[in-house]
């Protein structure tokens, strides 16, 4: 049966070269990852103290007029309510929309700024619905909703999170801060949505060296299949970018090709195996076909990922 290292005992195929954004890791690979130019901060999220689950309250956002359909998104009126609620979302993703009626009391700008306000709250009347209907989609994600002007609980709360414009999207997971946004459109947040929280059947979340190796396996002595593995970083944007994709193709292509992901950086058995795969760039694909690695693709373009799929899948 073969394993995973053993794949590599013949030089592989040289990278394809791409012009397309992406992040370098050091070429030693410690455990702990170095980045070229992080694209987002990381830190964990210090609250006070939650009160007992029993003593928050969730109730659905004030946007009436926006919210016709029942959704998921969840208003936030205290800091209680919030540490509550990331605390007991435990390793579920949670993603946060801070939001404001009045553009002056969040960005500092005078109130006779009637104008640019009314433009931001029709901002938040038309983009609203999107998420909700995100909302709906996601029964794996919890949907937060924080208007930083309801009261001077929220001013804090954003203040303490250090929000000073918005709309601003957060997204969090087992109380640690995995992501932001500022400016943010429903199909780039569908996006990330999909990479930080998806569990979609179609492709095989690997949290191992053990678990890759096992996947490989299978399809070696089953039925053969081309495998494509996704490997790349919780705080990569290329990554981000490119996932959606990678989702509709393993829908559209389940028949023939087995989709999975691994994020290098989630333990220290992922990265023994991004060292073991001489892993050095992400997003990288690599090529899996009866238990040998074929080839790999490093970048995030969507059209050129596709080509190589075809390729290495005998199509080309």
């Amino acid at each position: 049966m073969a394993t995973i290292p053993t794949f590599i005992s013949k030089p592989l195929p040289s990278t394809l070269s791409v012009s397309k954004p992406r992040l370098s890791l050091h070429p030693a690979i410690s455990p702990a990852l170095s980045f070229n130019k992080p694209l987002s901060r990381t830190l964990l999220l210090h609250a006070s103290p939650p009160p007992s689950s029993s003593q928050a309250t969730h109730n659905k956002p004030s946007v009436s007029d926006t919210n016709k359909n029942e959704d998921k998104i969840h208003q936030i009126h205290t800091i209680e309510e919030f540490d509550v609620a990331l605390k007991a979302a435990k390793n579920r993703l949670v993603v946060v929309e801070y939001n404001a009626k009045q553009r002056s009391v969040i960005n500092g700008i005078g109130d006779e700024q009637d104008e640019l306000e009314a433009e931001l709250e029709g901002k938040r009347r038309v983009f609203y619905p999107k998420v909700a209907a995100i909302s709906r989609s996601c029964g794996d994600v919890d949907f937060l909703l924080v208007m930083g002007d309801e009261s001077e609980e929220t001013r804090e709360l954003l203040r303490r999170e250090g929000i000073t414009r918005v709309p601003h999207f957060t997204f969090y997971k087992g109380m640690e801060k995995l992501h932001e946004e500022e400016g943010v459109g429903p199909e780039m947040l569908a996006g990330d949505v999909l990479y930080y929280g998806d569990h979609h059947q179609g492709v095989v979340q690997l949290h191992s060296k053990q678990e890759a190796q096992e996947l490989v396996a299978e399809h070696k002595a089953k039925d053969g299949k081309l495998i494509v593995l996704d490997v790349g970083l919780k705080h990569c944007g290329p990554c981000v970018k490119v996932y959606p994709t990678v989702v509709k193709l393993s829908r559209s292509m389940a028949d023939i090709v087995v989709f999975a992901r691994m994020n290098g950086d989630e333990n220290e058995s992922c990265m023994e195996f991004l060292r073991d795969m001489g892993v050095v760039e992400v997003p990288t694909f690599l090529f899996i076909k009866e238990g040998k690695i074929c080839g790999r693709y490093v970048g995030s373009g969507k059209g050129e990922l596709v080509g190589e799929i075809l390729r290495y899948q005998g199509v080309m």
